[in-house]
């Protein structure tokens, strides 16, 4: 199973130490995230997309050029790349130059977004929401399908057989559908045979195995393998030296952020209650010791059978070395101990039939 980490690169002041970073410290810590993570031998790294100031990225194919120039083998992601208000055109270049910087290491990530601050910013209008994903990623699609593309919709200027350049290494480049929980937009994975990654924010794990399902029971009915189709699982993750370390250090910062984002969306503050069920063995939060987080990453693809995870770590106001730290511990005593055993169920016995 591939294992990876992601950020929003955070820039938020703690309310009661008066601590943060300016943008361009935060820019700096990220490169040193990925750095790391790259060097323990991750998998991938995310970069999510926002405009708001309270995050320090609004171009993720920008900072992940200069990752690029950092990293050597680590893959580099959107987290995701908000393609509804977005020009699909100026994705793939992004992405495609990328791709040529990091050597063939480019992915995007395309949703739709936890955040509406995009829409009036680029002039879309929020009742076209789902209709402008659905017509942007059918774009994309044919970009990386064709060096000349021909295509029309309803919310862009049409193409007549232009060329789109620059082309990418990878043939084709990966993107990957990015959900939260919508029934339609798995469909839409699974039918036009996409990755899919599932946040799993709030709640329990396993209340979104009936998603996974859909996705897998969609694309069969498309005529495609499951098998080929990878799913990758995104939830906050948080590893300390003891399980009460953990807690401690992550709470803070989480809590003010969920409250944060709650007021905007009506929700109550996070409290230390709701928090210690979320990292209980049944909730989202991969928040604990190296043991605790192997085991509830176990419980993880028991359910889903997923082929990779990726840790969003730095949240908040959560200090940088705190980051770093928690990085270092998920690459040291978590990622292989998972590899190994999830090497392990899904290597068949000796003499055993292949299915």
């Amino acid at each position: 199973m591939e294992l990876g980490v992601a950020t929003f690169a955070d820039v938020v002041v703690d309310a009661a130490t008066g601590a943060g970073v300016s943008p361009a410290q935060r820019l700096r810590n990220l490169v040193e995230e990925a750095v790391l993570a790259d060097e323990l031998g991750l998998d991938v790294f995310g970069l999510g997309e926002h405009h708001r100031p309270d995050f320090a990225v609004s171009s993720p194919a920008v900072a992940l050029a200069a990752l690029a120039e950092r990293t050597t083998r680590i893959r580099l992601t959107s987290a995701v790349t908000v393609l509804s208000s977005d020009d699909p055109v100026r994705v793939f270049q992004d992405f495609a130059t990328l791709d040529l910087l990091s050597g063939g290491r480019a992915e995007i990530m395309a949703g739709r977004g936890s955040f509406i601050e995009s829409f009036p910013l680029f002039g879309y209008a929020l009742e076209d929401y789902d209709e402008l994903f659905a017509e942007k990623l059918d774009l994309l699609l044919a970009l990386r399908a064709a060096e000349r593309v021909t295509w029309s919709g309803r919310h862009r200027a049409p193409l007549r057989d232009i060329g789109v350049y620059p082309r990418p290494l990878q043939d084709p480049l990966p993107v990957w559908v990015a959900v939260g929980g919508t029934p339609s937009s798995v469909v839409r994975a699974a039918t036009l045979g996409l990755p899919l990654t599932v946040a799993i924010i709030g709640g329990a794990p396993a209340a979104f195995v009936p998603l996974v399902d859909l996705y897998r029971d969609a694309a069969r009915e498309a005529g495609r393998d499951p098998r080929e189709l990878p799913v990758a699982i995104n939830s906050h993750t948080y590893v300390a030296a003891s399980s009460r370390q953990a807690a401690d250090e992550f709470f803070p910062p989480y809590a003010a952020m969920m409250t944060r984002i709650g007021r905007e969306r009506g929700w109550g503050p996070m409290t230390r209650q709701a928090f210690e069920a979320l990292r209980s063995p049944g909730g989202a939060l991969l928040v604990g010791s190296p043991e605790e987080v192997v085991e509830k990453l176990l419980a993880q693809h028991e359910l889903f059978g997923h082929q990779r995870f990726v840790a969003q770590t730095a949240v908040g106001s959560l200090p940088h070395a705190q980051a770093m730290r928690s990085i270092e511990l998920y690459g040291t005593e978590v990622a292989p101990v998972v590899r190994e055993e999830v090497r392990r169920r899904t290597t068949p016995a000796a003499g055993a039939p292949v299915p």
